[in-house]
This record gives C-alpha cells, sequence and structure tokens, in this order.
C-alpha cells in the first residue's frame, strides 16, 4: 500500500529551485552553440571539481558505476584477478568489479561506522588481489591510511568509492583524493547530484587520468584510431551544467547537511533502542545519509512510512546475500556486522533544505512507533 510523503528521503525539487535561473541559462547557451557531447561546461566542471578535492585530475564519465569500473582498469584490475570490496554497499561496487572479469571478495566491515574493516582485509589479501576498494558510505570516508601498507604488500591498487562522500575529509584531507584513483556518482540524490547519471574519476596519477579518458572514449585518442577495447562513457554536457551550477553550493549544503544530522543527534539523544550514527576519529562528514540502527526495523519502517515519513534502507541485503552473488558461495553468517545491520539500518529523512519542525516530526513519527503505549506526545 502506497502513503503519501509528506516528509521525502531527499528533497530535490528545493535543490532545483535554487539553481534553476543559473541552470536555464546555462542550457540555453549549450543548446544555443550545439555542445551537446564534450562541451564548454564538461570542460569547466572538470577542473572546478579537481579544485574542489585538491586533485589533479578528474575525468567526467557517464555514470557512477562506469566511473568505478574504469578506475579499476586503469589502475590494472584484469579478468582473473580479485578486488576486496565491503560487503556492506551498493552492488554497484562489486558489479564494476565483474564486469572486468575479476571477482569481488567481499569483507566485513567495522561495527560502530559500518565501514571497511582493515582487520578483515588483511584476512583476505591474497596472491590474486589487484585492488581494494574502501567504500565511503553515508557521507563519511573509510580509513584508507589503515590500508595503504596492505595494498603496497601486495601490489594493489586502492581504488575508493567516494559515490556518497562529495566534501567529506578525513585527516584534512578529501575523500576521493586519498588513494591511487576514486570512481564518484553524481545521481541525483548524491550530495552532488545531476539531474540524470553521471560519475566522475578523480586522480594525482596523470598516466591513470589518461587511460580513464582513453578507455571512455572507445579506447580513441584520434577518431577512428583504437588502441584498446573501452566504451563509451562520457559526462553529458547538459548533467555538466547542472553540476556546475550545484558544486558553487556544495560547501553550504554540505554544512546544513551537518548542522541537521547534529539537531538530529540531540533530538534522538538517550532514546532506548536506537544506535545513533557516530563520527569516526579524523573525519568531517557530509552525512548523505543519517542511519540509525533499531530493533524490529520493517515494523518501524513500515510507520514511519504510513505517518508521511519518507524514510527508506541502505541497504537491505549485503552482497554475498545477494541471488547475484551466490556464486561466491558465502552463506549467512560469512560476515556478521554486515548481516546484522542490514536488519536493523533505518535512513532518516537528511537534505540541505529540512527544517527543524521537520525534522522534530520525524523524530515523533520514530517515538510513537518505538514506544506507542508509553508516549503521549511528539517529538520532545
Amino acid at each position: 500500500m502506497n502513503f503519501p510523503v509528506s516528509i521525502p528521503l531527499v528533497d530535490l525539487g528545493a535543490q532545483q529551485e535554487e539553481i534553476a535561473d543559473e541552470v536555464e541559462i546555462g542550457l540555453k547557451e549549450v543548446f544555443a552553440q550545439t555542445s551537446f557531447v564534450g562541451g564548454p561546461p564538461v570542460a569547466e566542471f572538470e577542473e572546478a571539481y579537481a579544485e574542489f578535492l585538491g586533485v589533479r585530475y578528474c575525468v567526467g564519465v557517464g555514470n557512477g558505476t562506469d566511473a568505478l569500473e574504469l578506475a579499476l582498469r586503469a589502475c590494472g584490475v584484469r579478468a582473473g584477478g580479485e578486488v576486496i570490496v565491503p560487503a556492506n554497499t551498493f552492488i554497484a561496487t562489486a558489479e564494476a568489479v565483474s564486469r572486468i572479469g575479476a571477482t569481488p571478495v567481499p569483507v566485513d566491515v567495522d561495527p560502530v561506522h559500518l565501514l571497511i574493516d582493515p582487520a578483515r582485509v588483511a584476512e583476505a589479501v591474497g596472491p590474486r588481489t589487484q585492488a581494494i576498494v574502501p567504500v565511503h558510505l553515508f557521507g563519511q570516508t573509510a580509513p584508507v591510511e589503515r590500508l595503504e601498507s596492505l595494498a603496497a604488500a601486495c601490489g594493489a591498487a586502492i581504488v575508493e568509492d567516494a559515490a556518497q562522500s562529495q566534501g567529506a575529509t578525513r585527516h584534512g584531507r578529501f575523500a576521493g583524493t586519498l588513494g591511487h584513483a576514486a570512481g564518484t556518482s553524481f545521481y541525483p540524490g548524491k550530495n552532488l547530484g545531476a539531474a540524470g547519471d553521471a560519475g566522475a574519476v578523480t586522480t594525482n596519477d596523470p598516466d591513470v587520468a589518461a587511460r580513464v579518458r582513453l578507455l571512455g572514449a572507445h579506447g580513441s585518442r584520434v577518431r577512428y584510431q583504437h588502441e584498446a577495447i573501452g566504451m563509451n562513457s562520457r559526462l553529458d554536457t547538459l548533467q555538466a551544467v547542472v553540476l556546475n551550477a550545484k558544486l558553487r553550493r556544495l560547501h553550504g549544503w554540505n554544512e546544513r547537511r551537518r548542522e541537521a544530522a547534529d539537531r538530529y543527534a540531540s533530538l534522538l539523544a538517550g532514546l532506548p533502542g536506537v544506535v545513533l550514527p557516530a563520527t569516526a576519529e579524523g573525519n568531517v562528514d557530509v552525512w548523505h545519509l543519517y542511519v540509525i540502527r533499531v530493533e524490529d526495523r520493517d515494523r518501524v519502517l513500515a510507520e514511519l512510512q504510513a505517518a508521511g515519513i519518507g524514510a527508506g534502507i541502505h541497504y537491505p541485503v549485503p552482497l554475498h546475500l545477494s541471488r547475484a552473488y551466490r556464486e561466491l558461495n558465502l552463506g549467512r553468517g560469512a560476515f556478521p556486522v554486515a548481516e546484522q545491520a542490514a536488519g536493523t539500518m533505518i535512513s532518516l529523512p537528511i537534505y540541505p533544505h529540512i527544517t527543524e519542525a521537520q525534522q522534530e516530526r520525524v523524530v515523533g513519527a520514530l517515538q510513537r512507533s518505538l514506544y506507542p503505549a508509553a508516549l503521549h506526545g511528539g517529538a520532545r
């Protein structure tokens, strides 16, 4: 049954309203110039996003999954290799590996932040390991520095999945600049989202950047001369117009997300049965998602949605338990932290334009679901 949503999980309309005039001007210029593929806004965005992160190169591509695949391929991942990934992530992290012909090797996550656990990575590294993919989940930054010696010992690359962390930092450095390369997604709901699919690879390595650009253009630098088997994956000019407008606002929007996260922490403090998200030492998170954990999650989620709260789950099925990866032969119990989290996580609405009143309504609905017999009012 579908219920009316009065507080969405993400409010893209509010973002669009803020940038509408600027985008309209930019789109008119693209159509006037008919610069539909590789037009000036693409180069403008690539340069601006690289400057935003403090990285040497940004190569725009068609989507986040392509970004990861191209980054992995450019860093030397080949068919027959293995790539270590966290079990708690969106399937695209593993799909990018599989599309190359390599094998994703899931590992468990730490119980507090639900990010890749370096101790579990150390157990999984082997002679076929070609890359390690730390996923900067929920707007956090994974502890990449704790993976560096493991990667160096086996000659593996570190390729960040930075799809949920545009603007997040760890020890003063931006997610997307910490490994050999990073793939990011600009899917509309991301902190930096396009008006459709889009992505990018960031790196400080000129050879990796050149390889990504080559592979994303059918393996060609010169028209009709093809050096490698590549793909067609380029950042669309119209999407670059939208991204340029949003990038100019990203710092401010991320700060408003942090304020909203602090407000949730205050409203939810001390509630029995609710595990709140925590920021790791050295991190400045950007709160792509605000993920709490509760028992009887499915009932609580259904009641929130029935109350018009656009809550969600990220992600209900760990990689190793998905039908797509049954050939890995990793059954229930293989990664207990990821499995337990998958059954208890709820993502509460969070976005730059969420109001204090909306957050109070979310928490009030959550309280009524958790303590129906004891509660006689709304949010505190």
